[in-house]
């Protein structure tokens, strides 16, 4: 559900501070834990490393990323893959086709005389 209007969006006061007190052509990295601030227009060509839950993910703003959160440009979950038999098939299928294509000599072209 989106913030109230008359209230206007929420920008952690700590690290907005720490966005002013930055020159643009700094290149230091702001660790943040407020990953439910939103993007103001003086974030602009900062760098912030925001906690994922286990470490901090670089995350350069740009002119783009106004009006959403920090947090959504930093996924605290880390999809490793779908199980199952018939994954495991697909994958040594594929495996074996880049075997083969490694294995398959290139043929020489014979120069003209």
């Amino acid at each position: 559900m989106a913030r109230s209007l008359k209230k206007g969006p929420y920008i952690d006061k700590g690290l907005l501070e720490k966005v002013l007190s930055l020159r643009k052509d700094e290149k230091k990295i702001i660790k943040t834990w407020a990953r439910h601030s939103t993007i103001s227009p003086e974030m602009v060509g900062h760098t912030f490393g925001v906690h994922n839950g286990k470490e901090f993910v670089a995350v350069f703003v740009s002119e783009d990323m106004v009006g959403h959160k920090l947090g959504e440009f930093s996924p605290t979950t880390k999809f490793v893959r779908h199980g199952g038999k018939m994954q495991r098939e697909i994958e040594a299928g594929a495996e074996q086709k880049e075997a083969a294509k490694v294995e398959t000599p290139t043929a020489k072209i014979p120069a003209k005389k």
